[in-house]
C-alpha cells in the first residue's frame, strides 16, 4: 500500500519513517509553499527510499498533481498526509481530490486570523484581533487596544516573525517589516498578511491530538517554558509534560476539542496552542498537523506514556479504525506519568565561529540524559548564532529519570554550560584580525573580542528598506520581475557585519 506525504519535513520526516517502517510505499510530494526549510529533514527520515517525488511548483494544479500520483503509485493509495504546517492547504487539498480521508479543501486552514473569527464564531473564548496587508486593515485595532500587543505572519510556526509590540509606533514598524520581508513558513504563494492580536498572560499550553472521523484522542499536554532572549520575545527552553489528572489537564482538552470542531478538524494529527488566562483557556493558533521540532519528543512521550506518542497515534488513526480504537481518550488514561522527564531546547547566547562541539559531550554524561539531537547548523567551521526562534536553537535533548530531582539539577547543568557559552567552542576574532577587516590599524594592547552581536531590531528595519530598493532595481535592470517576496531571506539569519556589508 502507498501514502502520500506533503512536505516531510520536521515532524514530517519522523509520520514519514513510522510509515516506512510499517512497510508502505511512500511518495513525497512537496508544496508550493515549502521554500527554504525543505532540507529540512529529520536523521529517523534520511534512510527512507522514496518510491517518488513530486514538484507541487512543476504541477500547480491539484487535479494535474492528482493524476501524476495515481500515475506513479505500483500499490493502493491509502492515504495523503501533512508533514509540516507549509502542506497543509495543499494535503487537505490533494487527499480530497484523491478520494481519500480528507478535511476537506480550505485555502484559509492556516491562516491565523480566521481561526480565531472561526472559534469566536462557535461561542468558544478567541483573541481580539485585526489582520490585512496594509496598516489601513489594522488601524483601528491599534489605536483602540491596549498595549503590549503580538505582531505576527498570519501563517508562519517556530514564533517565526512573532513580536511582544508595547506601542502603536513598534507595532507598525513590525507591521511593515514583515510585509516586506517572506518569513520562513509565511504564504508567500498566496501572499503575506499580518495579524495584530491582544496579549495573552498567562501559561502557554500544547495540546497534541489525533482525530478520526471527528473523534479526538489526546496524545499529550505540554507546557511552554519561553522567555524573551537574544531580542526574540518567545524562545522556548523547555517543553514539559503535564499529567492527565493534572487541575489543568481537563479544562484544556475540552476546551481544545471544541476548537476542533469548530475549525472543521475530523481527521489527522494537531496541536493546539492554549494560554490559560484568568479568565480560563484561549487559542494563540491551531497547528493542523503533528506537533514540531522533528517530533524528538516522541521519544520523551513514549517513555512517559508507557509506549507511545501522537507520532505512532498518527499513523494509527490514519489507516486502522481498530487501531484508533485501542488509542485512550486521553494519554496514561487520565492518571500520572511513569516517570519525570522534559525536553530541552538548546540555547545559544553567543555569537562566532565554531570550532569544535565536542563540550556537547558533557550532556551526554548528565543521570537523566536519554537522547540529544544537534541542529545541522551547529558544526565545526560554521556560525554560531544567538537562538531567537526555533529555526535558530541549537538542538533538542530529552532528560528522563524516576526522580523528579535529578532532572532539575541536570536542567539546571544544561542552562549554566549555555550562560558560561560552554556548549561549543567558537574562534576568537581577534582586535588584529578585526582591524584588517574594517582597515584600521590594530592597538598593541587590545584584548581579544569576540564577534559582532546580533542584529537588533532598528537595523532589521532598514535594512529590510534598503534591500527591497535593491531587489527592485535590479528588477528593473533584469529580463525577470525580481519581487522582495520572491528573494527575501530570513532577516535574523544576518550579523550585524552582514547589515554594514549591504
Amino acid at each position: 500500500m502507498s501514502i502520500v506525504i506533503v512536505d516531510p519535513v520536521s515532524t514530517g520526516g519522523a509520520l514519514a519513517a513510522e510509515y516506512y517502517e510499517r512497510g508502505y510505499q511512500l511518495i513525497c510530494v512537496w508544496s508550493n509553499e515549502v521554500g527554504d526549510i525543505k532540507s529540512h529533514v529529520p536523521d529517523c527520515a534520511k534512510a527512507i527510499k522514496w518510491l517518488a517525488t513530486v514538484d507541487q511548483m512543476e504541477e500547480p494544479e491539484t487535479s494535474v498533481l492528482a493524476a501524476k500520483i495515481n500515475s506513479l503509485i505500483e500499490t493502493e493509495l491509502v492515504a495523503c498526509v501533512v508533514g509540516a504546517e507549509t502542506g497543509v492547504v495543499t494535503a487537505d487539498a490533494l487527499s480530497a481530490e484523491l478520494g481519500l480521508r480528507s478535511n476537506g479543501v480550505n485555502e484559509k486552514r492556516r491562516n491565523k486570523s480566521w481561526q480565531q473569527k472561526t472559534v469566536a464564531s462557535a461561542g468558544l473564548r478567541a483573541t481580539r484581533e485585526a489582520s490585512g496587508t496594509a496598516l489601513s486593515d489594522v488601524e483601528t485595532f491599534l489605536e483602540t487596544e491596549t498595549y503590549p500587543i503580538i505582531v505576527k505572519p498570519t501563517e508562519s510556526a517556530g514564533s517565526d516573525g512573532v513580536k511582544k509590540c508595547h506601542s502603536r509606533e513598534e507595532a507598525e514598524a513590525h507591521f511593515k517589516l514583515l510585509m516586506k520581508a517572506q518569513r520562513r513558513i509565511g504564504s508567500a504563494i498566496k501572499g503575506a498578511a499580518v495579524i495584530c492580536q491582544e496579549f495573552l498572560a498567562g501559561d502557554e499550553y500544547v495540546v497534541d491530538h489525533v482525530s478520526r472521523d471527528g473523534v479526538h484522542k489526546t496524545c499529550m499536554i505540554w507546557r511552554y517554558d519561553r522567555a524573551a532572549t537574544n531580542g526574540g520575545d518567545f524562545v522556548l527552553f523547555n517543553m514539559i509534560p503535564v499529567p492527565a489528572d493534572a487541575p489543568v489537564a481537563a479544562e484544556l482538552i475540552e476546551y481544545t476539542r471544541g476548537i476542533l470542531d469548530a475549525l472543521g478538524l475530523r481527521h489527522g494529527p494537531s496541536h493546539g496552542e492554549i494560554m490559560m488566562t484568568r479568565d480560563g483557556p484561549c487559542m494563540v493558533e491551531m497547528n493542523c498537523r503533528a506537533h514540531g521540532a522533528d517530533g524528538t519528543w516522541a521519544r520523551l512521550a513514549r517513555e512517559l506514556t508507557g509506549g507511545y506518542s501522537q507520532v505512532d497515534a498518527a499513523v494509527d488513526a490514519m489507516l486502522d479504525d481498530k487501531a484508533f480504537a485501542a488509542i485512550p481518550n486521553v494519554y496514561c488514561n487520565g492518571r500520572s506519568f511513569r516517570a519525570a522527564g522534559q525536553l530541552v531546547q538548546l540555547v545559544s547566547k553567543f555569537e562566532g565561529t565554531i570550532s569544535s562541539v565536542a563540550p556537547l559531550a558533557a550532556i551526554r554524561e548528565l543521570r537523566s540524559y536519554q537522547y540529544m539531537q544537534v541542529a545541522e547548523a551547529v558544526a565545526p567551521g560554521k556560525a554560531l548564532v544567538p537562538t531567537i526562534d526555533l529555526f535558530t536553537g541549537m538542538g533538542f535533548v530529552i532528560v528522563c529519570h524516576a526522580e523528579q530531582a535529578v532532572v532539575a539539577e541536570d536542567v539546571a547543568t544544561i542552562r549554566a554550560l549555555e550562560d558560561e557559552g560552554r556548549l561549543v567552542e567558537l574562534l576568537e576574532l581577534s582586535s588584529d584580525d578585526e582591524a584588517q577587516e574594517v582597515g584600521e590599524q590594530p592597538s598593541p594592547d587590545a584584548p581579544t573580542t569576540p564577534r559582532m552581536s546580533p542584529l537588533d531590531y532598528a537595523a532589521q528595519i532598514e535594512l529590510a528598506e534598503r534591500v527591497s530598493e535593491q531587489l527592485w532595481r535590479l528588477s528593473a535592470r533584469s529580463s525577470q520581475c525580481v519581487t522582495p517576496e520572491a528573494s527575501w531571506t530570513s532577516l535574523h539569519e544576518l550579523s550585524a557585519t552582514e547589515v554594514m556589508a549591504l
